[in-house]
């Protein structure tokens, strides 16, 4: 984790904060001094590890169970951060599925899955963070985007279309939430070394195969957090719209 205490009082909602990415971005925004909501879907376990982490570094965090899909859940994340914490800083829209399905045998099911929790997800999540963002006055939005959605992948036309589709978001929201002070940019991790998104038992994603970083090696989950935590803070209150790609140069947007 980072240094530095540049977000204490703030707080902050990660959707999808139970492992990987969204794990280390729950965990340094904690370490930042932000008190944290840590939304899962559906693993108790592993949302309760995460508070219990945070608390033992001496922070405050609670968790908020739901599927970002439904429009429910984002109101329950927004009033568990005002019951719990008073206020909303930061949200981080991480929350996804990743799935590999030849487009002729994908079902219209498949794709609504997968479309909801991204793209839809981070709508919902927004409009009921909204009101309290525009009160912060040091307000920010972080969508976490993929590189699938700038160099496209073969059979998985619905991940590619939803990131793809936040990348606009972001920039949508960049210029209606600008008069409100709220920052808004998209971080697009590249290969992680996470095994999000690897068919079980399977390879990696086919995109991987064409896009290889030019330091030869795999993020870290660190990296991507690192990168979200400065994007919340003081020191990039001037970086708005943007599709910030961390990929070791795989891919050069």
């Amino acid at each position: 984790m980072s240094e530095g205490r540049e977000l204490e009082g703030r707080v902050a909602i990660v959707t999808g904060a139970g492992r990987n990415i969204g794990r280390a971005i729950a965990l340094d925004l904690a370490a930042g001094g932000a008190a944290v909501v840590v939304n899962v879907r559906a693993n108790q376990q592993e949302a309760e590890e995460v508070v219990a982490r945070i608390e033992a570094q001496g922070g405050r965090a609670a968790v908020a169970f739901g599927d970002v899909a439904d429009p429910q859940t984002g109101e329950r994340l927004a009033r568990t951060a005002v019951e719990r914490f008073g206020r909303i800083d930061i949200l981080v829209n991480n929350a996804a599925l990743r799935r590999e399905t030849a487009l002729e045998d994908m079902s219209f099911e498949e794709w609504r899955q997968i479309t909801a929790t991204i793209l839809d997800g981070a709508f919902h999540c927004t409009k009921a963070a909204l009101p309290h963002l525009k009160r912060s006055g040091s307000g920010c939005i972080v969508n976490i985007g993929g590189m699938s959605g700038h160099v496209g992948a073969k059979n998985r036309a619905h991940v590619v279309t939803a990131k793809s589709g936040l990348v606009g978001l972001t920039r949508a929201m960049a210029h209606e939430f600008a008069a409100y002070d709220i920052t808004v940019n998209c971080v697009v991790p590249g290969m992680i070394d996470t095994p999000a998104g690897k068919p079980a038992g399977g390879p990696a994603p086919q995109h991987y195969r064409f896009a290889q970083p030019l330091n030869g090696r795999k993020g870290t989950v660190q990296e991507i957090a690192s990168l979200v935590r400065y994007l919340c803070g003081d020191g990039a209150r001037y970086i708005t719209g943007q599709a910030i790609h961390v990929n070791g140069g795989a891919y050069m947007g």
